[in-house]
Parts: C-alpha cells; structure tokens; sequence
C-alpha cells in the first residue's frame, strides 16, 4: 500500500479553498467527475492528520483503486465508517457526492465528528467509469461478486472492509426512475433515493433492525432537504406486480458486508435516462446523496449505538439453526401506497398496491454445523474463495476421520417457480444422515468458532437456498449423483 499523507498531530480547523474539478456549490454539477481528475484532487487534498489517501490496488485494466481515511479527532475507540460507490461505472452520484464530503472536511475540518473514522472508496470500478458502462474492465458485474471475490476491484474492497471492520457502511447506486415499464404508463418512479439494510436471515436480529430503523429515520432528513424518499424495493409496476424489499443474496455488498456484523446499507438515487442529458440533474442527485451520508454519520447518541449494535453482532454466536430456505411474503394482506409521478403534468398519484411485501418467512432450515468440510480433489476452486475472503481454514497434512452430513444437489432451479413464483436460480438440496467419513490429505476443514463464522455459512453451507452452486464453474464440481464437495461436520 503507498501512503500518498500520513497521520500527524494536529490540524487546523479552518483551512483554505480547495481546488476541485466541480464546482463550488455541487447542486451545480452538471457532468461526473473522471477517474483522473478525481486522482489528481485526491492527491492534491491530502494533508497530514486529517486526509489521508492510500492504494489499494488496481482494477482489470490496471487503474489504481483509491482508499480515502479521514479522521481528525483522537478519541480512543472511533466508530469506523465505510462509503463506497460506482461499484456499476455508470452510476456516478455517489462518487460526485463522496468527492464533495472530501472537499467539505478539507475545508472545514470542524464537521467531521472527533468520534468518526471514516473511510472512502468513492470510484471502486474506474474501467466501468471510464468507458461509462456498467461491468468491469473484464465485463463482470461487480456487485454480483461479493461472495466468490473473482474480480480485483471487490477483491480490495473486501480487504479494506476486513482491514477497517467498520461498524457503518453504505454502498452507492443509481436506479432508472423511467424506464420503459413505467413510460409506457406515463410516470417515472416517484423517489429521488431510496436506502434498505441488510437483511439475510442468518445475521443477528438487531443488527438488522438498527439498519431498518436507519432507514426510516431519513424520512424526515430527507422531506426537510427537498427530496422524495423512499425504502429501497425491487419488482415490477403497481399495482399489478410485485414489489418488494431488496434480495437477501450474499453476492451484493450490502449483505456481505452484514456477514462482517457491519450495520450495512444500499443507497439508490434516481435518474431520468429518457431524457436528453440523464445527468441534467446530477447536482440534485448528489445533494440527495450528502443529505444520507450526513444523516448516516448522526449524532453522538446515534454512533454511540450503532457501533455497540455492531460489536454485540461480532460477538454474537451463530444460531442453533440456520434458515437455508426463505421468501418475502406479505402475511395478513396489507395494503401499501406506492406513489408515481405523472411524466406529462408532474402529478403525483398514489397508487394502493395489496402486494408489497413485509415478511420475510423462514421455509426450513438446519442444525448448525461445527465446520464444513472440503474434499481435497476440489479443494482449489474453494481455497480461492477463502483465501479472498479471508476465512480461516486449514488444509489436512493427514487424513482425518469426522463425523458429517452429505449434501446432494437435487435441481437447480433456472425456471420461475410455479408457487413462488418471484424466486428463481435456486438450488435445492437434500442431506444425509451423519456418518463417520475419512477426509484424505489435501481436504480444507473450516471451523466456525471463528470470528467471521456467519460469512464461512453464508459462503460454504450447501443447503442455503442462494448459494455457491449457482455459479457454473462450482456447480461442475458436483458428482454424478449430485453429491456436492463441501460436507457438512456435525
């Protein structure tokens, strides 16, 4: 890692106008900043004891991938704050905005809590950035990467995040406010951003609720800024087809940072891409953006409890059970309003949807095991995984008898399924009763009294409904009954 500014002892709490490539006031941002401009103000607005800006890698096409720490007070135990953005290259406002919270702090140092450390990775896909698109430099979407960490961007991401441990972090997006579904009727989506939480089922309950109730609690912060807010749904168009609360897949950065116990979020701002200049209104967009990341900071009560809620979730032991089988529904029928806005007259309808949904039900789940266990001839693929990860392992330098359960991929199911019919690309499997099997040299054993046991289960157990598997290179891996290569050790 090259240190571009190192930490020192003190800093003055006023401090001179910064040059930067946007303007003085961001709600006049017309145009995103490029990867080299925002190099170059990076490097120019280090300062010792404040700024400092660090490498901490380097994309597919050999970018450098930029790490900003902002810290001025010396409180002993800080909370760690981690935002992240462009994750898809052409969603730039989380990035702008990013930039701008840079330049705010460097010229007035005074609004950034003594009790924050925070962490910036304003542009974690510069190839996306720069050809505007949304994959990598090698075509992969990088926020579907968060489990097996193949691509070098979410590979610095991950290391940073278990460098930092933050017990705040939130991941910056952009969503299409007008895309064909709703032009067809007439309206663009109501909101100007929207946020969720983490939300696997495997992660402490607390955890996500302080995440829920930081959602909620923007509300407010952002009627009195000027910009519609909503919770963060997916689906189709009200009040005909489904909407509801984001995916509870590991493979987005959200959840797998939850797996670290970090009090987790998605921040989407809406964009008008219809029209002539999607970006005509960028400087709103990211006025949205600050409006969140300052709420996200709070107050000392706030970050006082945020980061007691992430330690006790770090601390907290896995369940007896795991829940390998879960779906969104809407018990009971509740009714929800979702608002759109009229495209021709800028109206705003509010639409009574009866499917929005609520619950998140628990189909089955399983005894938590002590371990997993990895048979040796398919030992490298997942060694890869770990390794990224950062989970402890150990490859067997002799056989090893232990008590496990076989797992047996039944079906992959690609096509929607007929009752639950919002869920595809799921696997479906059965286990075995426990037996004593001996694991020859070269087999990986991954204990789970380790401190990242809910990101081991989340990436190794084979009955959890989204798994591994559905990637088709472990999907091979699979025997010629169906019998998968991790096992799981009771």
């Amino acid at each position: 890692m090259i240190r571009l500014a190192g930490l020192a002892a003190s800093v003055l709490l006023s401090a001179a106008p910064v040059e930067a490539p946007f303007p003085r006031d961001h709600r006049e941002l017309k145009r995103t900043v490029r990867y080299e401009e925002m190099a170059g103000f990076l490097k120019s607005v280090a300062r010792p004891g404040l700024i400092e800006v660090s490498e901490e890698g380097r994309s597919t096409q050999g970018r450098t991938l930029y790490l900003v720490h902002l810290r001025r007070g010396r409180t002993k135990d800080p909370i760690r704050v981690l935002f992240y953005a462009q994750q898809h290259g052409n969603e730039v406002s989380g990035k702008d905005a990013l930039l701008c919270l840079v330049r705010d702090i460097a010229e007035h140092p005074e609004r950034l809590p003594e009790d924050v450390d925070l962490y910036l990775m304003p542009m974690v896909n510069p190839d996306g950035a720069e050809a505007y698109r949304r994959f990598n430099g090698a075509g992969a979407d990088l926020n579907r990467d968060h489990l097996l960490l193949a691509q070098p961007e979410t590979q610095a991401l991950h290391r940073v995040a278990r460098r930092v441990m933050p017990h705040l972090a939130a991941d910056g997006h952009e969503f299409t406010r007008d895309g064909k579904d709703y032009r067809s009727r007439g309206w663009s989506c109501w909101e100007a951003i929207t946020m969720d939480g983490l939300n696997h089922p495997v992660f402490p309950d607390e955890l996500k609720a302080a995440a829920l109730a930081q959602v909620d609690s923007a509300r407010p912060v952002l009627a009195k800024a000027g910009h519609a807010y909503t919770r963060y749904t997916v689906g189709g168009l009200p009040p005909d087809e489904e909407i509801r609360p984001s995916t509870t897949e590991v493979t987005d950065g959200r959840n797998s940072l939850g797996a670290l116990g970090t009090v987790s979020f998605i921040i989407e701002a809406g964009v008008r891409r219809s029209g002539p200049d999607p970006q005509a209104d960028l400087g709103s967009r990211v006025d949205a953006y600050l409006s969140l990341f300052r709420h996200l900071l709070g107050t000392p009560q706030s970050r006082s409890h945020l980061k007691a809620v992430s330690e006790r979730a770090r601390r907290a032991p896995l369940p007896p059970y795991l829940a390998t089988n879960f779906f969104w529904a809407n018990l009971g029928g509740r009714m929800a309003t979702v608002k759109v806005t009229e495209q021709a007259t800028g109206n705003v309808l509010s639409i009574p949807t009866p499917n929005l949904m609520f619950d998140l039900v628990v189909k089955s789940n399983v005894p938590t095991p002590s371990a997993y266990a990895i048979d040796a001839a398919a030992a490298a693929p997942f060694l890869r995984v770990l390794q990224a990860q950062g989970l402890r392992h150990e490859v067997l330098a002799a056989p090893r008898r232990l008590r496990s359960e076989a797992c047996r991929l039944v079906r992959f199911e690609e096509a929607e399924d007929p009752v639950y019919v919002r869920y595809e690309n799921r696997q479906v499997v059965e286990r075995a009763a426990p037996a004593d099997r001996e694991f020859p040299v070269g087999s990986v054993l991954v204990p789970l009294d380790q401190p990242l046991a809910r990101l081991a289960v989340v990436v190794l157990e084979p009955c959890m409904l989204y798994g591994i598997y559905a990637d088709p290179a472990f999907r091979a891996l699979a025997g010629p009954d169906g019998t998968l290569p991790v096992w799981r050790v009771r």
